[in-house]
């Protein structure tokens, strides 16, 4: 496949474009190809970053509402603009799915609008406090401050959007943020970073440092950071936590999505279709992708062919192909791990309803299983990539404990049409979110996101995660001065 090299990107420090001294090409995930090149912060220039982000900490909680928001508008507008170019940006370093990776700029326009209108409107509120007679004559005003510069960390999986999630909250809400994109998709970062560098911005509110996972702890220890908000894998987000407990950290880390279907839900196409796209979407690299499914026993023959039957009809391979809907994994290596967990569970007696051939590549075939051992890492760990394990339950309440059976909690989605079912999956399921009606996979980027367990603490969102970033202060003043 052709690729079009770009020029090599610039990192910002403090909002300034500049070059490391060591240079690296961004591969893409298809067939390896050089699609870019960037370089790695050197030490002195992430020092310079930290060290600007907290002279201007005041500064920048000091903005104007509406320069924050302008600011967000701005750069809304600008990747309104430059959508298709983000895109393909997004698919030559992610190999993402040109038609998701549409999808992912889309939802990156519109988590900015939100954070536009949310510096507009972060107020806080008024408490009477006259209740008791001790405070007669009192009243207090609640508001939120920013903490300070926010170290933010994000992934591979959605390279913009999840960059999106760190940077906006923090602009709306007044913090500086040093980010850190993940190394193998940094190009997306660094060119949200230049849109940045088109507003009025203090320069020193963002800086985009691609900086080796391993060199990574000098950002994270430093104390002028007081925030450190991590979207990754959870060994990598527990060890974080310990490394600095003194902070105020958010962590948005893995899971194992399951999606439950009652025996009466009668949109049963639906299920199958929703089940198979989002068990697939982003070659399965995503928190929330379908994994596990559970189906009422009396419908399970019937859904488990349809599902089948969907997971087939994915078009996979080239993810520039606007057709394809399952593209590679982020590497070979990912995908090597994906296919020697479909292997494990085979050889202890899983069944394979479709898919399972040997990897090519970075392409792992869509596959379903079914007997899967209740141990196989395929059934208890995240798998991060295209395949769903379906089971068979003894009727809708022994679903909702098979779903709970998981050390994650992230999201669940459970297909039901019944109000009282609807309502105790909401009570009963230990997880961040339930969706009925469809699969777990379903996020709105206003509304409170992350999950429990080992899945994270902390929510998104872009009002939740500005309350992340700040902290209430009380001012307790009288009725009259």
């Amino acid at each position: 496949m052709s690729q079009r090299l770009r020029p090599v990107s610039p990192i910002w420090v403090a909002g300034r474009p500049q070059h490391g001294e060591e240079e690296f090409f961004v591969t893409h995930p298809f067939d390896e190809s050089p699609v870019g090149a960037t370089s790695w912060a050197t030490a002195g220039q992430v020092e310079a970053a930290v060290a600007a982000a907290s002279g201007a900490a005041r500064e920048c909680a000091g903005l104007p509402a509406h320069v924050r928001a302008e600011a967000l508008e701005h750069v809304r507008r600008r990747l309104d603009e430059e959508a298709e170019t983000c895109a393909e940006l997004i698919t030559a370093e992610s190999g993402k799915p040109i038609s998701w990776a549409r999808a992912e700029v889309r939802r990156a326009v519109s988590t900015f609008r939100w954070a536009a209108e949310e510096a507009r409107r972060f107020g806080g509120e008024v408490q009477r406090l006259d209740t008791d007679p001790a405070a007669d004559g009192r009243m207090a005003i609640v508001r939120r401050f920013p903490r300070g510069p926010v170290l933010g960390i994000t992934p591979f999986n959605f390279p913009l959007n999840l960059v999106a999630h760190k940077v906006a909250p923090a602009i709306a809400a007044g913090c500086p943020i040093v980010l850190k994109p993940a190394p193998a998709t940094p190009l997306s970062a660094l060119h949200l970073g230049a849109l940045f560098s088109e507003t009025d911005l203090p320069p020193a509110m963002l800086s985009v440092l691609p900086v080796p996972d391993h060199r990574a702890e000098q950002l994270v220890d430093d104390p002028r950071l007081p925030v450190v908000s991590f979207t990754g894998s959870g060994p990598v987000g527990k060890q974080l936590l310990r490394r600095v407990p003194d902070k105020h950290v958010t962590l948005e880390l893995g899971g194992n999505a399951a999606a439950l279907v009652a025996a009466d839900y009668a949109k049963r196409d639906w299920a199958a279709e929703r089940i198979a796209m989002f068990g697939n979407y982003q070659a399965g690299q995503s928190c929330i992708a379908v994994q596990r499914v559970f189906i009422e026993a009396p419908a399970f023959a019937d859904m488990a062919g349809r599902i089948v039957e969907c997971v087939k009809a994915l078009p996979s391979g080239d993810p520039n192909d606007p057709s394809c809907k399952v593209g590679p994994l982020i590497s070979a290596d990912a995908a090597a791990r994906v296919e020697s967990w479909i292997e494990e569970a085979v050889d202890e007696g899983a069944k394979v309803l479709c898919g399972g051939s040997p990897r090519s590549g970075s392409l792992i075939e869509p596959t379903v299983l079914t007997n899967v051992r209740p141990d196989a890492k395929v059934l208890r760990e995240e798998v991060f990539g295209p395949v769903l394990v379906l089971a068979s339950v003894d009727g809708f309440e022994a679903g909702l404990d098979a779903v709970n059976d998981s050390r994650y909690g992230l999201q669940a989605g459970v297909f039901t049409e019944s109000l009282p079912q609807a309502m105790l999956a909401h009570r009963v399921l230990d997880v961040g979110g339930v969706v009925i009606g469809d699969v777990p996979s379903f996020r709105a980027d206003q509304m409170p996101y992350g999950g429990v367990k080992a899945s994270g603490v902390g929510r998104e969102g872009v009002r939740w995660a500005m309350d992340d970033y700040t902290v209430e202060r009380v001012l307790v003043l009288p009725d009259t001065l």
